[in-house]
C-alpha cells in the first residue's frame, strides 16, 4: 500500500507533509506534489499534515485516478525533503473542483 496525492494539491501546494515523511518520498512539480509509490512505506504520517486533505491511502476510491500520475511524475520531478512557503494565492484555490483539468502542469518544481 501507499499514499497518493490528489488534484486537491494543485495550486495550493502546502508542503507540511514533506517535513514529516521519514523516507523522503515526495517530489515537487510546478504547482503540486506527488508521492513515489515505490518509496512510500505506508506510515500515514503525511496524511493529517495536509490542510487540503489532498493525501489519501491508495485504497481510497479517489486514489485510483491519481496513482499512476504520482508514479509518473515522481520519476520526472525533483525530490523535496523540506517544507517551503506555500503559494500566496493558495487559499483562492482551496476546495475548488476540477483543478486537474484547469491547472495541472507537468513542469517540474525546484525541489531542494
Amino acid at each position: 500500500m501507499t499514499y497518493v496525492v490528489l488534484d486537491t494539491c494543485i495550486r495550493c501546494k502546502y508542503t507540511d507533509c514533506v517535513d514529516v515523511c521519514p523516507v523522503d518520498c515526495f517530489y515537487e512539480g510546478e504547482n503540486m506534489l506527488v508521492i513515489h509509490p515505490d518509496e512510500c512505506i505506508d506510515c500515514g504520517v503525511c496524511e493529517p499534515e495536509c490542510p487540503e486533505e489532498a493525501i489519501v491511502s491508495d485504497i481510497d476510491d479517489r486514489a485510483a485516478k491519481y496513482l499512476e500520475l504520482n508514479r509518473e511524475y515522481a520519476e520526472k520531478w525533483p525530490n523535496i525533503t523540506q517544507s517551503k512557503e506555500h503559494p500566496k494565492d493558495a487559499e483562492k484555490f482551496a476546495g475548488m473542483e476540477g483543478k486537474f483539468e484547469k491547472y495541472f502542469s507537468p513542469a517540474p518544481g525546484e525541489g531542494d
